[in-house]
């Protein structure tokens, strides 16, 4: 198992590599979209620009655009007298800046870290989580989330939250593109063809491939993109609950947290799929898949698997 030290810096790196990934997926569907329309040398450039400024985006404004697609507000001090001096006395702990605190106004009780360091971090707890859990749930709750932010985990988690989406509208532009390819482009190759030489009608085959291609890479797009959503190991969570345990020397406050929210039925709105991963128990409620080979598709590991490991920590 790997240290605190080789974790930070295995996330920190995996953050980079799915940058890079992404750049080059955009681009080779550029580039087939392009070829499928007649225009590829400008597509290759309008899919690296995208790709770029998406990349270049999603790691330093994904927690702004998470907070706001959340629709999280900044707490209060008075309002929210508990969530700030837990949060204060857990970063004195663990000698973490004091991160920015939001709430989302929801009665399902649940909550995420995100931010690309520990000097942009932001913990976000929904309503429902504050109303619920006694002052030692909320420690362990967030001690976990604390932890992430330790661990570099919200930078790898935000950076995914944001291409994630941004892969899944790709895929329907994509078909989206190619059907106007069908009546526009294929369509005049076809009549060349019909009029004769060879060369009329390998353009006419060549555009039928390209076609067939663009129809392949937009329907693998969300397949990808939940790839990538999954190479996020999901034994980071093991990991920040081991870590919560360590900084308030309480497993038995997480452990009881983790049945409370896991138990409640309610879904979280303001979650989807494209964020459910950064959530301590996953928001979507009876969007889990059941068995071990279907488990693997989950974004997050079994509560009861969590609180056996947490069990183990005693």
């Amino acid at each position: 198992m790997l240290n605190i030290y080789e974790q930070v810096d295995r996330n920190k790196k995996r953050s980079f590599l799915i940058m890079a990934v992404f750049v080059v997926f955009i681009t080779l569907v550029a580039y087939v979209l392009g070829r499928a329309s007649g225009y590829s040398s400008s597509w290759i450039a309008i899919g690296l620009i995208f790709s770029g400024t998406m990349s270049f985006a999603s790691y330093y404004w994904s927690d702004k655009i998470i907070l706001g697609i959340s629709g999280a507000k900044e707490a209060n001090k008075k309002e929210y007298f508990n969530f700030y001096t837990v949060t204060e006395n857990l970063c004195l702990a663990t000698g973490l800046p004091m991160p920015k605190l939001y709430v989302i106004d929801d009665t399902a009780p649940n909550a995420f870290a995100t931010g690309r360091d520990p000097q942009h971090a932001v913990v976000c707890t929904t309503t429902g989580l504050l109303e619920k859990l006694n002052r030692t749930e909320l420690e362990g709750v967030i001690g976990h989330e604390l932890s992430h932010v330790k661990n570099f985990d919200t930078r790898l988690m935000s950076v995914v939250s944001i291409l994630v989406g941004m892969v899944a509208l790709l895929g329907d532009w994509f078909l989206r593109s190619t059907r106007w390819g069908v009546r526009g482009r294929p369509a005049r190759f076809a009549l060349r063809s019909m009029a004769g030489g060879n060369r009329e009608r390998d353009e006419g085959n060549l555009g039928a491939i390209m076609f067939v291609l663009a129809i392949v890479m937009a329907l693998l797009a969300p397949i990808i993109a939940q790839l990538i959503q999954l190479a996020i190991s999901r034994r980071r969570e093991f990991l920040a609950d081991a870590l919560s345990s360590m900084i308030t020397k309480y497993p038995e406050g997480l452990i009881s947290a983790l049945r409370k929210i896991s138990a409640d039925i309610e879904p979280l709105e303001a979650a989807n799929r494209a964020t459910a991963h950064l959530y301590i128990v996953n928001p979507l409620k009876g969007d889990e898949f059941k068995g071990k080979i279907a488990g693997l598709f989950n974004t997050h590991p079994p509560v009861e698997e969590r609180i056996a490991a947490l069990s183990g920590l005693k």
